[in-house]
């Protein structure tokens, strides 16, 4: 599988989910529009996750081609590939200030990826049972108001214990939106790289010796 970032909280999955010699399938999550200070993702996908309708989590319209689109809760399966969509919310308040969020769980390869869209407030137990042990978390850590903060990510990311973690939705270079920086997350974790990866290829083999790794990526 291969994994890349486009900024904020978009990710281009590239997988074989029926093995090698198989077509890809295309999946993109959360794609942005230009407000957030970003160019939006460019290119065509398979299948489009939108964890809510917000303009910078939403923008559908820039990935090409005739891609499923799911924007809620639920069960389903795209091209072999198996996506549970848990619900949640945006805010500490039940969703009485930003609404709703979905989170995602997808299982493709033998991994297990989740994203958390933009969480806004802790996990119910129920919620933390079913993505515990992920392969891999897609986390947001930038706070603002927004999602949680670099320092509740990385209590979540204790508890859920992922094999790898991601952080999403930070602040980077060219990004408007007042959040964070994943520095607050990386000082709570303590293991943070030093270097960004833009593209990360991962096998189930490489996900077996981890524990909590953390990988900052970084736009091409």
């Amino acid at each position: 599988m291969i994994i890349q970032y486009y900024g904020h909280s978009c990710f281009k999955l590239t997988t074989k989910p029926a093995g090698r010699g198989q077509a890809d399938v295309n999946i993109f999550l959360d794609p942005f529009d230009k407000s957030i200070g970003l160019r939006p993702p460019q290119g065509s996908a398979d299948l489009v996750l939108v964890s809510h309708d917000h303009p910078d989590h939403n923008n559908v319209a820039a990935i090409k081609g005739e891609p499923s689109v799911i924007d809620i809760p639920g069960e389903y399966s795209v091209k072999g590939v198996n996506i549970v969509g848990f619900p949640s919310f945006h805010d500490e308040k039940d969703g009485a200030e930003r609404g709703s969020n979905t989170i995602y769980v997808l299982e493709s390869e033998d991994l297990r990826i989740c994203h958390l869209g933009d969480l806004g407030t802790d996990l119910t137990e129920k919620q933390y049972d079913a993505i515990s042990g992920v392969d891999i978390l897609m986390i947001p850590v930038g706070g603002g108001g927004y999602t949680i903060d670099g320092e509740k990510a990385a209590k979540m990311v204790k508890k859920i214990e992922p094999r790898v973690v991601i952080p999403m939705h930070f602040k980077t270079k060219g990004v408007t939106a007042k959040i964070d920086d994943e520095k607050k997350f990386c000082d709570a974790i303590g293991n943070c790289p030093t270097e960004r990866v833009a593209k990360l290829n991962f096998k189930k083999k490489d996900a077996e010796d981890k524990k909590m790794e953390v990988i900052i990526m970084g736009m091409e």
